[in-house]
């Protein structure tokens, strides 16, 4: 979604180092299934658990309403596991395995412009969006390989279309097209920010006023594939670890995580500045006219075009930048975000 503009004051929004997790396996000492836990602290223990190798679970999600973890498994001896690592056990049907297998079918058979699917644990199936312009052959092309994969598939019609959100946090300038900055960061003790790869691929400078200054130029860019894009500060302009919630304050960054299935987080961005909402996926494909792009955060917030690049966070914590979707915030929608570790490992970023 371009078209973000940035303001001198707010110039960069920040991205924190992804949390070192531990990967030992799972032990009763550690548990305390009655302590209530954040959606962060669901997210560390779900990527705990996802490392004992003798759980295999084949999704988890998290539910704000009672504060705890819910994760899916196959059988009774894997929910009891779970169950002493401090989590909620939840007996499925369908494996990881199974479900992963029917993401590579669909990418294989129904990879048409105007898609995307994620897993959703809540349901234990993968769950395939598809937008208005997919009719006729296309459409008939999806519904066969849907149908093939029986009840591990369900299909969701979005009325908009799937699309980055180029219009030109704050908003930044590029050659003709205006973007949002996600995350101010550092590489190598010099000032940079975060925003999205189809903005940073669509000008290799940027501005924070229209037709002013430069303040920064793209260094590295990535979509598809990937939507993230890593831009220099070439100018002396404010860069704090922060994100604009547009009504006269700011919240603070502190870190970088991965995003949970039922977290409440929220979005900023220049055209529609803050937006709430959940995250519904992880790990989406999205099939955009421009090509695909894989990994991204599903998710009910909704965002315009312009609103590109912006920041999706959880209080202190960076969790995406905003790629594409459908809708818009008068009807609701759909969006997806690219997750800001992968952005920090590629550029080989931190937070300031």
């Amino acid at each position: 979604m371009k078209d973000s503009r940035i303001p001198k004051r707010r110039a960069a929004l920040v991205v924190a180092g992804a949390v070192a997790l531990t990967t030992a396996s799972l032990t009763l000492q550690s548990a305390d299934a009655a302590a209530p836990m954040s959606a962060v602290q669901a997210g560390q223990l779900a990527q705990r658990i996802g490392a004992d190798r003798t759980v295999e679970p084949a999704g988890s999600y998290y539910d704000a309403a009672a504060h705890k973890l819910v994760v899916d498994v196959l059988d009774r001896a894997a929910a009891a596991k779970v169950r002493a690592a401090g989590a909620e056990a939840r007996i499925v049907k369908h494996s990881a395995a199974e479900l992963a297998s029917a993401r590579r079918t669909l990418g294989a058979e129904a990879a048409v412009p105007g898609t995307a699917w994620s897993v959703d644990p809540k349901t234990n199936k993968v769950v395939v969006t598809v937008d208005s312009t997919v009719k006729g052959a296309r459409l008939a092309k999806v519904e066969k390989a849907v149908a093939a994969l029986g009840d591990k598939v369900a299909v969701k019609k979005t009325p908009g279309r799937i699309r980055p959100l180029v219009a030109g946090g704050d908003a930044i300038w590029g050659s003709g097209v205006r973007c949002s900055l996600g995350f101010n960061v550092t590489k190598s003790g010099e000032p940079y920010f975060l925003t999205a790869g189809h903005c940073g691929n669509a000008s290799s400078t940027w501005s924070d006023t229209q037709g002013g200054a430069q303040i920064g130029t793209t260094e590295s860019s990535s979509f598809p594939g990937h939507d993230y894009a890593l831009v220099r500060y070439t100018s002396d302009t404010a860069h704090p670890s922060a994100v604009d919630l547009y009504n006269g304050g700011a919240q603070d960054i502190s870190r970088a995580a991965t995003a949970t299935v039922g977290e409440q987080v929220q979005r900023s961005g220049s055209t529609t500045q803050v937006q709430g909402g959940q995250v519904t996926g992880l790990d989406a494909t999205v099939n955009y006219q421009e090509g695909t792009v894989n990994g991204l955060i599903d998710t009910s917030v909704c965002a315009e075009p312009g609103d590109s690049g912006g920041a999706l966070f959880d209080g202190d914590t960076a969790l995406g930048l905003t790629s594409g979707g459908s809708g818009d915030c008068s009807s609701g929608g759909e969006t997806f975000f690219q997750p800001v570790p992968d952005a920090l490992q590629a550029f080989g970023a931190q937070l300031p």
